[in-house]
């Protein structure tokens, strides 16, 4: 693709790296076959490439984004799968953020717009703020019947939206996890040291998740820190468009973990929700600039690792599964499409005793996508049932997916126990039966 940036603007190392992505785009359109909100809505500005023109167009002529290229680019749920198929290797992610970073700085959102994402980026990032606004919701739940569904708003109201995070709401909480600074001994002889990532809405809604990693870490000879003072990873609000504050949580996060690492060792930093992963190791490009930070950053990116990449290396105790019980694994868009894993979590269960199935459509998003199902709660919701729908054809026993919000939004429309693939592994060697993420929901 031909660009048309001055040297002025090619000085900005920001604009010089989108002119790179655009350059490397050949307009060939396989991207649109693979994107969600273009198998849905059939609108090639709401493709990739689509959105590629219009970010083009919004970056050289260096004017504030309309209200069209704004709701084209909300409607991107970034889950990448335009980046697996693209032949041209274009770093569309790297794009879009630029982009939803130039919208929250020069677009005025309506004010009730705002207020949500104003609302959404406090409350998110801070476990004990969302435990107590999970509290809240609780209360509030019954009037969500009250509030519109609507579906024929192009761009959908506050109240549609208020109604959405209802509906995500638990009935009730699991209590709290360990705190930050806790350290759990591995059993018998010490094969390694890691920190793992404690996470923002997971460690409210379920911190079983990092009890059954802790379980089968310390089982198999790893020592487990939760490192103090650790933040959210600023995934949240980087694609929220908030760079400032996903750069200091970043920022804040590398200074706790290289000090970890420098006082007890570190082998890994492991995650296990997959989302905050892909920015993890994002971390080295997003501060590629910055003097004091940019050798740490792409430090800490090198350590982190998605729990499954870690367990690949470690011999696991011999299965007491049977290979009686079925399990659909989808495959959350920030790990397949956004880490490149792809078969690393299956291989584990179906050693580990086992029956996995893939789920057909796989490559599409189920419309989870951070908060993208509260801020698009109709696309959101076409995408989550024909999720599910797909799912129900290999007739599982459980559905194991690597990320909380894929699990939580796909367990708002299904029976089905929903897992993580943590917690089916720790249950074949020697832990406890899982429950769903599924329980309270609804």
């Amino acid at each position: 693709m031909k660009t048309e940036f001055s040297l002025t603007q090619l000085a900005d190392p920001d604009i010089a790296e989108a002119d790179k992505i655009l350059r490397a785009c050949v307009h060939c359109g396989f991207c649109t076959a693979t994107c969600p909100t273009y198998v849905l809505l059939g609108d090639e500005l709401d493709s990739p490439r689509g959105r590629i023109y219009l970010i083009k167009e919004m970056l050289e002529k260096d004017k504030p984004p309309t209200a069209e290229v704004v709701k084209h680019i909300d409607r991107c749920l970034s889950c990448l799968a335009c980046m697996t198929t693209c032949p041209s290797g274009v770093h569309y992610m790297h794009l879009v953020d630029q982009a939803r970073v130039r919208i929250e700085r020069d677009y005025s959102r309506p004010l009730a717009e705002r207020a949500l994402r104003a609302v959404l980026a406090l409350v998110l990032p801070r476990p004990r703020l969302f435990r107590a606004s999970m509290v809240m919701a609780r209360f509030a739940r019954p009037l969500a019947a009250l509030l519109p569904a609507s579906k024929a708003a192009a761009t959908p109201g506050l109240l549609r939206r208020i109604k959405a995070m209802l509906a995500l709401a638990p009935k009730g909480l699991p209590a709290p996890g360990p705190a930050g600074g806790s350290v759990f001994p591995a059993a018998g002889a010490r094969r390694g040291r890691v920190a793992l990532l404690q996470g923002c809405a997971q460690q409210v809604l379920a911190p079983r998740i990092n009890q059954a990693a802790i379980n089968l870490l310390t089982r198999h000879g790893v020592e487990v820190v939760l490192v103090r003072d650790e933040q959210c990873c600023g995934a949240l609000t980087h694609h929220l468009g908030r760079d400032g504050d996903a750069l200091a949580r970043a920022r804040a996060n590398i200074t706790v973990w290289q000090k970890e690492a420098a006082q007890g060792g570190l082998d890994a930093i492991l995650i296990t929700t997959s989302g905050c992963g892909t920015v993890i190791k994002d971390y080295g490009f997003m501060l590629r600039e910055d003097r004091d930070f940019a050798g740490p950053a792409a430090q800490i990116s090198a350590l982190a690792k998605d729990i499954t990449e870690y367990l690949a290396g470690l011999a696991l105790a011999p299965s007491r599964q049977k290979g009686d019980v079925t399990v659909a694994y989808h495959s959350a868009c920030s790990l397949q499409h956004g880490q490149k894993i792809t078969g690393l979590p299956k291989e584990l269960l179906s050693k580990n005793g086992f029956v996995v199935k893939d789920v057909p459509e796989s490559h599409l998003c189920c419309g989870s996508a951070g908060t993208y199902n509260i801020l698009q709660p109709d696309i959101a919701s076409r995408l989550r049932d024909r999720k599910i729908a797909s799912i129900a054809t290999v007739k599982p026993d459980m559905i194991a997916a690597g990320n909380i919000g894929c699990m939580v939004q796909i367990a708002g429309g299904t029976s089905v126990p929903v897992v993580h693939t943590i917690e089916l592994l720790d249950w074949a060697t020697g832990g406890p039966k899982p429950g769903s993420i599924g329980q309270g929901l609804n």
